[in-house]
């Protein structure tokens, strides 16, 4: 089975369903746990993101990032931190997201 890394028609990558039903998933935990308050959307003709911020009116936390061109080299997901320092990075969203697990984690002020 081939992999198609192109561009889609349109120019724009974004997220599939299941891709987004996982983003959100972890994103309702984190509101529950008092960690997280705001997250937006986004696509480009070469990646999408998913930002994640403590206040609406700050910078993200964090930005999940697809990069399909990637994904037969570094993988085409990956975790950018505060500074652009990428925290994660691999071919599976699930083990990517494992970042935010319990225990491994946690924001500092």
């Amino acid at each position: 089975m081939a992999l198609d890394v192109s561009p889609p028609v349109g120019g724009v990558v974004f997220f599939e369903r299941r891709e987004i039903d996982q983003l959100l998933r972890l994103y309702g935990r984190m509101v529950a746990a008092g960690e997280w308050r705001d997250y937006g959307m986004g696509g480009a003709a070469d990646h999408a993101a998913f930002s994640i911020f403590r206040h609406a009116a700050e910078a993200p936390l964090y930005r999940v990032e697809k990069w399909p061109e990637l994904a037969r080299k570094q993988g085409q997901w990956l975790v950018r931190g505060q500074g652009g320092m990428v925290l994660k990075r691999g071919h599976d969203l699930a083990q990517v997201l494992r970042l935010f697990d319990k225990g491994k984690f946690k924001v500092v002020d």
